[in-house]
């Protein structure tokens, strides 16, 4: 039985990779390395940064360095700050309504490899703020997804404040990238992918795929995973 959804966040709730990658492309360049769109698209996406930045400097230089991949990941989030589409990203139609619905019924959080000052703008004042129980972003978890770190440490956090001790197979994480999903599987939690990202022939590792949460019912969704 699914007691709990974990909700990655770009590409899920807001509608922000577009500037996104706009901003971690242009980044990487001022540090003269190069990632073109169809390639963050193709291989990175659903990584965090982090571990984006250190493959990339690994795949050039034999290595990486912890102060440059930084210092990288700094001026991504400057950019972004300045961007317009940064300011109050869109939230994808549905999610709100979703979220909402779903809340009577289950225990919810957000498993992001997203920087939290930056999902904490976008969702400031919405009813998703308000529904979710904890928040756990890059800036809690070194490691990014495809390893199942975030998740994991997204399961802890809600026993350490919960009664009723929730076990991985009874949270269902909603993802769009396929290191997303990749990262819940191992970390032993279904997985409904959304085809927000990827077109949904990509997805077929997920347990199921949907196109949004356009008109979805919670309910009817957590019984189909009983």
């Amino acid at each position: 039985m699914i007691r709990a959804i974990l909700f990655d966040f770009n590409g899920v709730i807001a509608d922000d990779e577009t500037a996104h990658v706009a901003c971690f492309c242009r980044a990487l360049h001022e540090f003269g390395l190069a990632l073109s769109e169809d390639e963050y698209y193709g291989t990175y996406l659903g990584m965090d940064e982090r571990t984006c930045t250190t493959l990339l400097l690994t795949a050039r230089d034999g290595k990486s360095d912890v102060g440059l991949v930084q210092q990288i990941q700094d001026r991504k989030a400057e950019l972004f700050r300045l961007h317009p589409g940064a300011q109050q990203p869109e939230l994808f139609p549905g999610v709100i309504e979703f979220v909402q619905a779903a809340r009577p019924l289950c225990r919810m959080a957000i498993a992001s490899g997203g920087r939290r000052e930056q999902i904490d703008r976008a969702l400031r004042g919405t009813a998703i703020e308000r529904a979710m129980e904890l928040i756990v972003s890059a800036d809690d978890c070194l490691i990014g997804k495809p390893d199942p770190a975030v998740y994991l440490l997204t399961l802890k956090r809600l026993n350490d404040v919960g009664r009723s001790l929730l076990r991985a197979d009874e949270c269902l994480v909603i993802e769009d990238s396929k290191a997303g999903i990749r990262a819940a599987r191992a970390a032993g939690m279904p997985v409904l992918a959304l085809a927000t990202t990827y077109p949904s022939h990509e997805l077929r590792e997920a347990d199921c795929v949907m196109p949004t949460l356009v008109a979805v019912d919670p309910g009817e969704l957590l019984r189909r995973f009983h």
